[in-house]
């Protein structure tokens, strides 16, 4: 679940597992560029480490 918010002025994406999620995963636009650019290595990391 995806959600769009703000925090003092700057845009911030919220991503949660479900509606009624206690600890969202939030971060602005400066974090969104950073996990784009490294987008590769962090699915080689998921790949490296799920053990589901």
């Amino acid at each position: 679940m995806i959600e769009r918010s703000e925090y003092k002025g700057n845009p911030l994406i919220v991503i949660k597992r479900s509606e009624d999620d206690k600890y969202p995963f939030s971060f602005g636009i400066t974090k969104a560029k950073l996990i784009l650019e490294n987008i590769d290595e962090i699915r080689k990391f998921v790949e490296e480490n799920n053990k589901e």
